[in-house]
């Protein structure tokens, strides 16, 4: 290959290997780190023998992020409040056309799928993202992770129960959540209790997830009358200078980019299910909003 047929052949799978580091890490800045690791390791290598690039290279970025994330559990970081992946932006224009396969890359990049995503092993969620999101067959996931095909068949079963025992239940129909987040800001911004509190299902919750780093709930907020008097209350104590939104496409559905001047200060994203906000996720940690700066 010359120096341009090995730029061009790994700029033409790049969006796939940021797909797939993501998802094992649920961090943008980690995801890219991994992508561009994956992009020196292929560079340098002996590519005389590579049939297939694309399973090369998914090879290669997997085990970089199966690396990046036992690093990570290693340390034991403490993370004040909860935990939520950082946001990523997702478009899949016309490389995906297949409304299924769309679908379940949507499903597998949601903030709920996320978070439960974090409590699996490192090769638990590889084995995970490599057969639910990108459908690899066993054989070559067991390839990729050096792992007989029956003990990959084992990690994905017991993945995908933990994964299907512990998601929450949502609908992906992105107007119906497009439709009930506007109205969800205008009740709050509204100081409407009553038109709030009848857009969520009894049993909501509401996830803030700021790191420590700036003012969000410690603690997961459930039931609706205290999610809603919640953002009652933010909504009346305001505090956020040139305040103004935007609406963008986050981990596949629809979500609101609150900006204070033209800095982003929060995301605001639902998950919905029968006509009712099922899930309130608020990111406001400074270090997860700095890939939406440039929007």
């Amino acid at each position: 290959m010359t120096a341009d047929t090995v730029t061009d052949v790994f700029e033409e799978h790049r969006p796939v290997l940021l797909g797939v580091a993501y998802r094992m890490l649920g961090r943008v800045a980690d995801a890219e780190d991994v992508v561009q690791e994956a992009w020196l390791r292929w560079a340098g290598a002996d590519r005389t023998e590579v049939r297939e690039p694309r399973a090369y290279l998914v090879r290669i970025t997997t085990r970089l992020a199966i690396d990046r994330l036992r690093q990570v559990k290693a340390r034991g970081e403490t993370y004040v409040g909860p935990w939520l992946p950082e946001p990523y932006v997702t478009d899949f224009g016309d490389t995906v056309p297949d409304t299924a396969e769309r679908a379940v890359l949507a499903d597998s990049v949601s903030l709920a799928v996320l978070v439960v995503l974090e409590s699996l092993s490192p090769l638990e969620r590889a084995v995970f993202v490599l057969r639910e999101a990108f459908g690899y067959p066993y054989a070559d996931i067991a390839a990729m992770l050096d792992r007989g095909e029956p003990a990959v068949r084992q990690l994905a079963g017991r993945a995908r129960k933990h994964v299907e025992e512990r998601r929450p239940r949502y609908q992906v129909d992105p107007v119906q959540r497009r439709d009930l987040t506007e109205r969800f800001l205008a009740a709050a911004g509204e100081g409407d209790l009553e038109g709030l509190m009848s857009l969520l299902a009894p049993d909501v919750r509401l996830v803030g997830d700021s790191g420590g780093k700036t003012k969000a709930p410690l603690r997961v907020l459930e039931t609706a009358d205290k999610v809603g008097r919640f953002m009652i209350g933010v909504a009346e104590k305001g505090g956020i200078p040139d305040l103004s939104f935007r609406f963008l496409e986050l981990n596949a559905g629809p979500a609101i980019l609150v900006l204070s001047g033209d800095k982003p200060d929060s995301v605001f994203q639902l998950d919905v299910l029968d006509g009712r906000i099922q899930s309130v996720y608020i990111i406001r940690n400074p270090d997860k909003l700095r890939s939406l700066a440039a929007l």
